[in-house]
């Protein structure tokens, strides 16, 4: 007789619980990381300042909101494994640069907001690389 944690362990190991996690994980992550892309291509919200004030050109936010929207295509559309790869590892490498580039600038946001958020975004990459089922691997 198995007890109630060890059924749970057994259905999150069933493959249909890996591929709900990282259809979670992923939607959040395309979801966030396309509406960060779009404001900034916009100029939108403080995305002006959130550049400008860590001394930034303002033209960075066209590339910047490019970059991500073409990354988040890359991750959420079928096939094109070797095209995910680099899209993970953009999203990481954005993120974490854009955590540094706040913490050498010492502009941390209220409560580290500028710090924590980037790096929470690029530790979703990284569960969502981790995830992603045999289809979208390389």
């Amino acid at each position: 007789m198995t007890t109630y944690s060890e059924q749970i362990a057994k259905a999150a190991s069933r493959p249909i619980g890996r591929i709900i996690a990282y259809w979670s994980v992923t939607i959040i992550l395309a979801f966030s990381i396309a509406l960060s892309g779009i404001g900034q291509l916009m100029r939108y919200g403080g995305n002006v300042d959130l550049v400008t004030d860590i001394g930034f050109p303002l033209y960075i936010t066209n590339i910047l909101g490019a970059w991500k929207l073409l990354g988040v295509v890359a991750i959420v559309m079928p096939g094109f494994p070797r095209l995910k790869e680099w899209a993970y590892s953009g999203i990481f490498f954005l993120m974490t640069g854009a955590a540094l580039s706040h913490a050498y600038a010492n502009d941390y946001g209220d409560y580290g907001f500028h710090i924590i958020l980037p790096l929470f975004y690029a530790a979703l990459g990284i569960v969502s690389w981790v995830l992603r089922p045999n289809n979208r691997k390389l």
